[in-house]
């Protein structure tokens, strides 16, 4: 039996959000179903926050997400930035967003590079054979890739 999972991955104000039916065999590809892209609207920052959440939980509900697979943060060596805060407030909206309709967890680019296969996350990436093998249904779009290596790299979790 397959299971509807969310991939989201959070950059500056945009929020990727891949929906996929991950069959309980780990050698079947996961079947994408939805690649949406999720911009923060202009504006007042505080309605804006509050449209994104209303979004992510109208995408989740919609979808019948059973679990949602979010891209950590991550230290960065030359110090916190404004952009870096600015998009740490969109992921924690996201994640509470998540978390109000199904069960959330984090996972970084670093951990799925230390625990899936032996290659480097932005390898995989950039393998369009392994995208080829591991990933059946609508065509996903190179910039979704990350989204959709989260479920991947979940699968067995």
């Amino acid at each position: 039996m397959s299971k509807c999972r969310a991939g989201v991955v959070v950059v500056g104000e945009s929020v990727t959000v891949i929906h996929a039916e991950v069959p309980s065999d780990p050698n079947d590809p996961i079947v994408v179903i939805s690649d949406n892209t999720i911009k923060l609207q202009t504006g007042e920052r505080g309605e804006a926050l509050a449209v994104m959440y209303a979004r992510c939980i109208d995408l989740f509900t919609q979808t019948k997400t059973e679990s949602a697979v979010i891209k950590a943060s991550a230290l960065s060596m030359s110090g916190v930035k404004l952009a870096a805060l600015a998009s740490a407030e969109v992921r924690g909206v996201v994640i509470a967003a998540a978390a109000s309709k199904t069960a959330v967890e984090m996972l970084s680019k670093a951990k799925i590079s230390k625990t899936y296969g032996d290659r480097k996350v932005d390898e995989y990436l950039a393998d369009d054979s392994f995208w080829a093998a591991k990933a059946a249904g609508i065509k996903l779009k190179k910039s979704s890739r990350e989204a959709a290596m989260l479920i991947i790299a979940s699968r067995n979790s």
